[in-house]
């Protein structure tokens, strides 16, 4: 009993007694984050001076230029061709040749690897190849690994020096420039662009012409052939190698790879100068559709080399330089996209220009007057010290940046160097960046720009300003913006030209089977099944096109769903018929059956027998053929068997005529007579319809009323 109460007495005793109190952990002292300077008293080291790595100039014995770099930071190979030649050396009749010669070139395969096969075998090397054209440069760039630096080279001179132009590709990017007219409107700020270049340059200046549907129905495949050969000749051409290679080999390599190119030409001719041709002025194009206005001010500024330039784009850089340049602080909330630009050309003049987006059209006559107000004040004063510094500085960093990267040095040292600039041409500029004072600003502001002389274009609703434009002072032309309708037409050629058309002719005559045979023949009928391809539905059907010479035609289509559609036409008028009911044949669909019946292929190949038709050989491969209907069909011939390979032609739709180009294969001897038995149809460079001829009957003696009789 004690035991338990004493344990009793314990336990109440610990009960009442507290527990010890823990310890407190340590203090630690607090930290006191140090006072961060204000931004404006950071400094960083000055730039350092731009080194240019060195660069080895090697002029082969063919007269060809080889520029070489070693870059050993990363195992590849990179190069660039420069091409002596531009779009300012395309004919006037034909804007868009150089354009066309290049993507063609690039994309249309070579003699030995035709049609896709030379794009494949770059993709096989993992190379990237891609060219592009200026006024007055033509460059292809590539790049690849160094393992594969001897297929690359071997391949890329396979595409230098033999592209086969194909046909197919040709009117592909013929398309694409077709399209390129069609909707050079859409844009209200490409229109104040364009438009600009064009009055300050001049219509006939090749700097400001503007291209036609009809320059590019003009281009033929003989004109990219003969484009190619007067521009791509060894002298003519610069290839400029940076990657991870041994020099002294590389010039090995490279020497006994081109070392067989001996094409000659005369030097390739000056390119134009941008002399004055065009008509300064205030312009404006009317767009009611627009809910804002686009202004493009400019006038014809330096070249490259020009000692004012340092000065010019320091210039720009106060005017318009991001979101601290006069214009943009003084058109804020009113303007968006301000910006200034010194574009100094390569090989002619270039373009000083201000442009923007006024977000309220009313103000448009305001934003205008506030330009010129500010473009005058910065001709009589001064600009600020901190202007000159922010502005010097934003110059200097972008120009120190470019030449960051040697894997994109390369190219602009290559094009200086075709250029002729002086070796230090860089560390030239940018010490004379670094040397522009406000004086040199105020002088250059004189001495180039001068608003009273400006082109302005504007592009907008009139009716929405709050005043017209005229009360700015002086005249305001209207730019007429319809753009003339595609019109095709047959190029009359000389006496060579058409004799060798009727050469070529001739010579499909005879791979058919004879002028004469071909001749004799007065009617056919042929059963034939045609799919359209998947993006065009798909559908399967089969017709029975009978005719009679010369312009008598019939078709009977059954579809796959059972349904008939008959047409029939003399040349002149006709019918289509249907399973419910059955109406003249007119419009679009009659324009089409007429273009079926001239291009009927027994009459086709026998067109230098006929008066009425007009031929012309565009290339050794090539005859247009057009009659005075105004149809007009190209025909491109096997080189190595004569036969008709493809037809190119437009068709009308009820949207506007279409690029057709047609190809034949699978020949078969009918009655001692070559007939192609599968064809295909591209519209505009997609797949339409495939054809197969199922049977081909000849002068079985057809009668007109048979084929004249309705379903």
């Amino acid at each position: 009993m004690r035991a338990i109460a004493l344990l009793a007495a314990a336990a109440a005793a610990f009960a009442q007694t507290p527990p010890p109190a823990k310890s407190a952990p340590p203090r630690r002292p607090a930290v006191v984050a140090p006072a961060l300077p204000d931004y404006s008293e950071l400094r960083f080291p000055d730039l350092k001076p731009i080194a240019s790595p060195a660069m080895e100039t090697v002029a082969l014995p063919n007269g060809m230029r080889l520029l070489l770099l070693e870059n050993h930071e990363l195992p590849l190979i990179d190069g660039t061709v420069l091409v002596g030649t531009g779009s300012a050396l395309d004919p006037p009749e034909k804007l868009g040749t150089a354009d066309a010669m290049l993507e063609v070139m690039m994309q249309g395969g070579t003699v030995a690897r035709p049609g896709e096969q030379l794009s494949r075998r770059f993709q096989n090397l993992g190379a990237e190849v891609s060219g592009q054209l200026g006024e007055t440069l033509l460059s292809i760039s590539f790049s690849g690994l160094k393992d594969n630096a001897d297929e690359l080279l071997e391949t890329l001179k396979d595409g230098l020096l033999t592209p086969e132009f194909a046909q197919d590709r040709l009117e592909l990017v013929k398309t694409r420039l077709r399209n390129g007219i069609a909707h050079r409107n859409d844009d209200g700020a490409a229109i104040a662009q364009r438009e600009l270049v064009t009055a300050i340059f001049g219509k006939r200046s090749p700097y400001g012409a503007q291209m036609e549907y009809a320059n590019v129905d003009r281009i033929n495949r003989g004109d990219l052939v003969a484009f190619h050969d007067r521009y791509f000749f060894p002298q003519n051409v610069t290839l400029a190698l940076d990657g991870d290679f041994d020099p002294a080999r590389m010039k090995e390599k490279v020497l006994a790879l081109f070392g067989d190119w001996k094409s000659t030409q005369t030097a390739s001719p000056t390119f134009p100068s941008a002399a004055d041709a065009g008509s300064p002025g205030r312009y404006l194009a009317v767009k009611k559709d627009l809910a804002v206005a686009f202004f493009d001010a400019g006038e014809v500024s330096t070249q490259q080399l020009d000692k004012d330039n340092p000065a010019l784009d320091i210039l720009a850089g106060i005017l318009g330089g991001g979101p601290h340049g006069r214009l943009t602080q003084l058109f804020r909330g009113n303007v968006d996209s301000v910006e200034v630009s010194s574009d100094p050309g390569f090989g002619h003049a270039g373009l000083f220009r201000v442009s923007g987006t006024v977000i309220n059209p009313f103000l448009t006559p305001k934003v205008l007057r506030s330009l010129y107000d500010e473009l005058n004040r910065v001709r009589v004063e001064q600009v600020s010290e901190e202007e000159l510094k922010t502005a010097k500085a934003t110059a200097l960093n972008r120009l120190v940046f470019a030449y960051d990267n040697q894997l994109s040095l390369m190219p602009r040292l290559a094009e200086y160097r075709y250029f002729n600039f002086p070796a230090d041409y860089s560390q030239q500029y940018q010490q004379a960046l670094a040397a522009v004072t406000r004086a040199d600003v105020l002088r250059v502001a004189r001495e180039h720009l001068d608003p009273s002389k400006m082109t302005t274009i504007v592009v907008g609703n009139p009716t929405a300003f709050e005043v017209p434009l005229e009360t700015l002072g002086g005249a305001v032309s209207t730019i007429d913006l319809t753009i003339a309708p595609p019109k095709e037409e047959t190029g009359a050629g000389d006496a060579a030209s058409r004799s060798r058309g009727r050469a070529l002719l001739l010579r499909a005559q005879q791979a058919m089977g004879g002028s004469d045979k071909l001749a004799a023949v007065t009617d056919y009928t042929q059963d034939l099944s045609y799919r359209f391809a998947a993006g065009s539905g798909g559908a399967q059907a089969k017709m029975t096109e009978r005719w009679i010479s010369p312009t008598y035609l019939r078709q009977d289509t059954t579809q796959a769903t059972g349904g008939k559609i008959s047409v029939y036409c003399d040349g002149k008028i006709g019918w289509v018929a249907t399973d419910q009911n059955s109406d003249a044949l007119t419009g679009v669909q009659l324009q089409q059956v007429q273009s079926d019946i001239f291009r009927t292929l027994f009459t086709l190949i026998l067109s230098d027998r006929t008066p009425s038709r007009k031929l012309n050989a565009l290339d050794d491969r090539t005859v247009e053929i057009g009659d005075t209907d105004g149809h007009v069909a190209k025909l491109v011939f096997d080189p190595a068997t004569g036969l008709l390979k493809d037809v190119l032609y437009s068709v009308s739709t009820a949207s506007g005529p279409v690029s057709v180009l047609q190809s034949y294969s699978d020949y078969r001897s009918v009655a001692g007579i070559q007939i192609p038995f599968q064809a295909t149809i591209d519209l505009s460079g997609k797949r339409f319809q495939d054809l197969t001829v199922n049977s081909m009957r000849m002068n079985t003696g057809l009668k007109v009323a048979d084929l004249e009789k309705r379903p």
